[in-house]
């Protein structure tokens, strides 16, 4: 069976879309599919490029178009159409699996090529119009319409967890043709030697500081203000934010202005490497997202596969609080509440018995529903039903 993926970006581009859709295509490369993906570059140019990207033993297809220029975060390329057409023709996909948010995808509407392939859309979260920007309820009046057709002509839809599906608003209309699939993760980019250890241990202190681990591109709906409140108010703990963003000059000078400059560590954009150790040496991991733009929590599976506890804002309709198991594998706190963030670090700082059997908790769901062997299996077997519907009506 041949699949083609329609994403926005593509590692080496750090974000849980892409590397759900990296460890998704080269799970469905083990199981036998023939697969390829059209991605955008993730730098602004003119020049499209084709490559055999490598993911473990897997070469994988991937086309990534030109992109001109960015608005609100969403990559403009006039070649997108066009790379989208000769790949249909060339490939003669039996699938077009469709990642959204994405405004490329909308493309699929007008190309004769594409609307005669059955289209697997993957809704990894709604467009949500903020009311942190103007901008953003805006573009979603433009939005929405492209949005309503791409469903329409799907035919079949991918809901990451119960609670988002039941509390999305585009897909009440579609129920019928929807599927929950947990998104999954490859965890062998995690493998670090054993004896990697933290700079406390390594120094024989008796009392190792709490390192409180967050991932995330750093802007508002993440919710890093809320831990960097949070850590001021409990002693004996150190945050280590990995990823870049909009709100990073802010942040920095919050820090500043709590004196939290040595104990709140910027990192940057970390290599799959240098992430696997910051797993290996935090004692947790915490994800205070405050909208459901934050869908699922792809940092949550790495946390949980590494055994470690999971602290997560519960917002509602968001699947991050589905993800984590309250009391077995990790916390859910309220979103935007910085005491209640703040007494749940000093009880995990208090009690490391505790943490460690939250963190054996993790790993058990984990092994249970994240893995992307199990992701790709459900989606293989969605596409079988899709293809037998597809021939059934011909």
């Amino acid at each position: 069976m041949k699949i083609l993926h329609v994403g926005k970006y593509f590692p080496p581009y750090a974000g849980g879309m892409e590397t759900y859709l990296r460890d998704l295509m080269a799970a469905q490369a083990r199981q036998g599919l023939d697969t390829a993906a059209l991605v955008h570059q993730s730098d602004i140019g003119f020049n499209s490029q084709h490559e055999r990207y490598q993911a473990g033993e897997q070469q994988l297809s991937v086309t990534r178009a030109a992109v001109w220029a960015r608005f609100l975060f969403t990559p403009i390329s006039l070649t997108f159409p066009w790379l989208l057409n000769r790949l249909i023709k060339q490939q003669k996909p039996d699938i077009l699996h469709l990642h959204m948010p994405n405004v490329s995808v909308f493309w699929a509407l007008l190309l004769p090529s594409a609307r005669k392939t059955p289209w697997v859309v993957h809704w990894q979260a709604d467009v949500l119009a903020s009311e942190h920007s103007v901008g953003l309820r805006l573009f979603y009046r433009l939005y929405r319409p492209f949005e309503g057709g791409i469903l329409r002509h799907a035919k079949a839809i991918v809901a990451t967890s119960p609670p988002y599906l039941a509390s999305s608003k585009p897909l009440a209309a579609h129920c019928e043709k929807c599927h929950t699939i947990p998104l999954g993760l490859d965890p062998s980019k995690l493998m670090v030697a054993a004896n990697v250890k933290t700079p406390e241990h390594e120094q024989g202190s008796p009392q190792p500081r709490l390192r409180v681990l967050a991932i995330g591109r750093l802007t508002y709906y993440k919710g890093f203000e809320f831990l960097i409140r949070a850590a001021a108010d409990v002693d004996n703990i150190d945050v280590y934010l990995v990823g870049r963003g909009d709100e990073e000059s802010r942040l920095k000078a919050l820090c500043t202005e709590l004196g939290l400059a040595g104990r709140v560590h910027f990192l940057g954009q970390l290599s799959d490497q240098q992430l696997a150790e910051q797993f290996a040496t935090c004692d947790c991991l915490c994800l205070p997202s405050i909208e459901r733009t934050e869908a699922f929590g792809m940092v949550l599976l790495e946390a949980m596969y590494c055994r470690k506890v999971t602290l997560v804002s519960d917002v509602s309709g968001s699947g991050m609080g589905w993800v984590v198991d309250e009391g077995r594998t990790g916390l859910k706190l309220p979103p935007e509440n910085t005491r209640a963030l703040s007494d749940a670090l000093q009880n995990l700082e208090q009690n490391r018995d505790k943490m460690k059997k939250l963190g054996e908790g993790g790993r058990q769901r984990f092994d249970q529903l994240f893995h992307i062997d199990q992701s790709a299996a459900d989606i293989a077997d969605l596409y079988r039903q899709v293809r037998g519907v597809c021939s059934a009506q011909f």
